[in-house]
């Protein structure tokens, strides 16, 4: 199973994943952008540039999300892979950028994926108060930087991402606590294997 973690940043995301590397330790853990050697070097790029005009980085994602498919995704399919974001992340900031269009986008990622979808999507929600409140204890990166109304819009248009492709899904409300959402999460991925 294809199982992607989806959610703006501090929502908990890499916390219930690290939790799950170690309930599944036959699971291949992966994230985007940067799991492969290419990745590393775009993420850098994407995370710490301030020049990137919205479709130079769409396309710098789309370079990782090709070469992920490739190199991570696709040789695995056929046991249970967890990944840290994925295309529908890739969508959902491409759309809050609001210089691109859904079909499109759309098109463009499931090329860069060779057609292989997630079988199902672990999607985070979080409340704008906790997003304050967690942003502000972390140093932010260029994304972060665009500000709280930018990340929310993500995060709608991450619901609307994952509602359009239509794929298996588990709705998170990262208000709860860490052991409340690993045991939904755990129960989800039993239910689905």
């Amino acid at each position: 199973m294809y199982l992607v973690v989806e959610g703006i940043d501090t929502c908990g995301k890499s916390t219930q994943i690290e939790l799950l590397a170690a309930a599944y330790p036959q699971a291949l853990i992966t994230k985007e952008p940067g799991a492969t050697a290419l990745g590393s070097k775009i993420r850098e790029l994407v995370l710490y540039s301030d020049d990137l005009c919205p479709v130079t980085e769409l396309l710098l994602f789309l370079a990782d999300r090709s070469n992920h498919a490739s190199q991570v995704i696709k040789p695995n399919l056929g046991r249970l892979i967890i990944s840290d974001r994925s295309l529908i992340s890739g969508m959902a900031y491409a759309l809050a950028s609001k210089q691109f269009d859904y079909a499109w986008l759309e098109k463009l990622n499931r090329f860069a994926m060779q057609n292989i979808m997630p079988d199902a999507i672990i999607l985070f929600h979080i409340k704008e108060e906790t997003l304050i409140e967690r942003l502000g204890e972390k140093s932010h990166d260029v994304i972060e930087q665009r500000g709280i109304a930018y990340m929310l819009n993500v995060q709608k248009e991450l619901h609307f991402v994952a509602k359009t492709l239509g794929l298996k899904m588990l709705l998170i409300n990262a208000e709860e606590s860490i052991e409340a959402i690993h045991i939904q999460i755990d129960n989800f991925i039993k239910g689905s294997l």
